[in-house]
């Protein structure tokens, strides 16, 4: 069997209707859903299935529905035998990530993903804070935009996404900067319709009030190796678990690092788990020839059955 790594999505994906379909269908998406719904003590599960968008979109709500519809669409492939050698997410994908691991509970992770939501959105007052994606540049252009662009407020790379498609956040007028000295070298800079500057060093408020929770959060050794966000390294034990999601909180998503780590350790097949299909357009920038799937729902878990069977 080819080396398999599972990729969890972020925050842009949520709809209502995602994770229904699967719950409906497999019994281990149901019982994901089930352990949110208890943990959190209300119906999250009615949440994803029935919207309301709007809703769905408020913090405190994206991140455990988008971590319950992506973790009990792994459930679904597990069920039917589809196991991870690796496994890696996107941002808050990575709590998705470690719990299909079998690092963390779901009814922890959905609890601690809420908080952190929260936290989040509290670090920086609505309008002092931005985010944008510069299109076209390296990193280390990015880099030297964002040091000119300071002025001494912070300013600096995200997420690290793809080749020429790099995200920036810090203080809204120095990010408003940056975008300006991007067009005014001819490349692409378009601001974000984000809640807050994530990975950034505003951030660190929400990141202390994380790792109190973090120290105290049961984290087990992990079934699937994990590439971490911060430093694209792979990490099995909880110690190591436990260091990366503390730094993930200020540091920058290195994705594209990430998948080409992935693509050395030898991973043929990749499969986005999860609601939407932005890491599978993320590697196709990132390397054409990667076999990379979404799962979804039961017809995209058909597909990618039939494909992992012919490469197989």
């Amino acid at each position: 069997m080819p080396k398999i790594a599972f990729l969890f999505p972020g925050q842009g994906a949520q709809y209502p209707g995602m994770g229904r379909d699967l719950a409906e269908n497999s019994p281990s998406a149901r019982a994901v859903f089930d352990q949110a719904d208890r943990a959190l003590g209300f119906s999250l599960s009615k949440l994803c299935f029935e919207g309301p968008a709007e809703a769905l979109q408020l913090t405190a709500n994206t991140q455990p529905a988008i971590l319950a519809a992506s973790v009990a669409t792994a459930a679904a492939l597990q069920e039917v035998g589809v196991r991870p050698d690796y496994v890696a997410g996107h941002s808050l994908g990575e709590y998705s990530a470690l719990v299909a691991a079998s690092g963390i509970r779901v009814a922890d992770a959905v609890v601690l993903v809420r908080k952190r939501g929260q936290y989040m959105q509290q670090a920086v007052p609505v309008g002092e804070g931005a985010m944008a994606a510069l299109l076209g540049m390296e990193a280390a252009q990015v880099e030297a935009v964002c040091r000119e662009a300071a002025q001494g407020e912070v300013v600096s790379p995200a997420n690290l996404n793809s080749p020429g498609q790099i995200a920036i956040a810090g203080h809204a007028t120095a990010v408003t900067r940056a975008v300006d000295l991007a067009k005014k070298s001819g490349k692409r800079g378009i601001l974000l319709n984000v809640s807050a500057p994530f990975h950034c060093a505003l951030m660190r408020p929400a990141g202390d009030r994380l790792a109190a929770d973090l120290d105290m959060l049961e984290i087990l050794d992990l079934e699937a190796g994990l590439v971490k966000n911060a430093d694209a390294q792979i990490v099995r034990s909880a110690a190591g678990v436990r260091e990366g999601l503390k730094r993930q909180v200020t540091a920058p998503v290195r994705w594209a690092e990430s998948m080409k780590r992935l693509l050395a350790e030898g991973v043929a097949f990749f499969v986005e788990v999860g609601p939407g299909k932005v890491l599978s357009g993320l590697m196709r920038q990132i390397d054409r020839n990667a076999k990379c799937l979404n799962v979804e729902d039961p017809a995209s878990l058909h597909r990618a059955l039939a494909a992992l069977r012919e490469i197989g």
